[in-house]
């Protein structure tokens, strides 16, 4: 159980894993007022979305540091955490599932057609009616 330090007005300033100086008064984890201390502290995505999207850019660099240890074998997928593990697979098939879109929908100045399936590249004649149709 989480050991708790309280301000003047008696609300939770800090939480710690083990007893600190003036912080020997234990709580549960689902106590309200740590929830209240963990929902109240820290940036909010409306308040300060600069600090959200700096936190986001931050996850994509550990995400590429951590393939990057792991394509160097400094690093084995096995050796982290289980939890880790799952979050970094979900957050790959995101990636796979963005890039996908992505091409779909290019973003560039080029122009790109929507092929049917059936079509063949290059036979596309710009949506115009087939003449033996």
């Amino acid at each position: 159980m989480p050991f708790v330090r309280r301000n003047a007005e008696g609300k939770v300033e800090a939480v710690f894993a083990q007893p600190e100086a003036g912080a020997m008064e234990e709580l549960p984890h689902d106590d309200p007022s740590i929830k209240e201390f963990l929902h109240t502290e820290g940036p909010d995505a409306e308040e300060d979305p600069e600090w959200v999207h700096s936190d986001l850019s931050l996850v994509r660099v550990i995400e590429d540091l951590v393939d990057i240890l792991i394509d160097k074998g400094v690093l084995s997928f096995t050796d982290l955490p289980v939890p880790a593990q799952q979050k970094l697979m979900g957050r790959r098939g995101l990636r796979k599932d963005l890039e996908y879109v992505a091409k779909l929908f290019p973003d560039d100045d080029e122009e790109h057609y929507y092929m049917a399936p059936g079509d063949v590249y290059g036979d596309y004649n710009g949506g115009a009616e087939d003449e033996n149709t």
